[in-house]
């Protein structure tokens, strides 16, 4: 069943709220790998250099998952300018609104989404 106009308007409030935080997280983020790069070698003891090490390399998965996610709110976000939001990209079926309500960036089915991760 398609999604009524109200849905989706509170749907694109929730993705434009969720981008404008995933957008700051990776900012932020970025900044602190870049300025703790700037630092780097300053450590008093091996140790502490293998620590800040390790915390850059979190950082850095971290931004990139939330680089993964943001790109999925922007494509939600297109579609809901295209007039196809809450139709799977792959399989052209609707996306349950129980699956929107849990993940409003879902651009697949969970069949599809399914898939696709076997696939890669």
């Amino acid at each position: 069943m398609a999604l009524k106009k109200s849905e989706i308007a509170k749907f694109k409030m929730r993705l434009e709220e969720l981008r404008a935080q995933m957008t700051h997280f990776v900012r932020e983020a970025s900044q602190e790998v870049k300025s703790n790069e700037e630092t780097r070698g300053y450590s008093q003891h091996q140790a502490d250099e293998g620590t800040d090490d390790f915390d850059r390399t979190i950082s850095l998965n971290l931004t990139g998952q939330e680089v993964k996610v943001l790109r999925q709110v922007e494509r939600a976000l297109e579609k809901i300018d295209e007039g196809t939001y809450g139709i799977c990209d792959v399989s052209g079926e609707v996306i349950p609104l129980k699956r929107l309500e849990a993940v409003p960036y879902a651009t697949m089915t969970v069949k599809a989404q399914e898939e696709q991760e076997r696939e890669t």
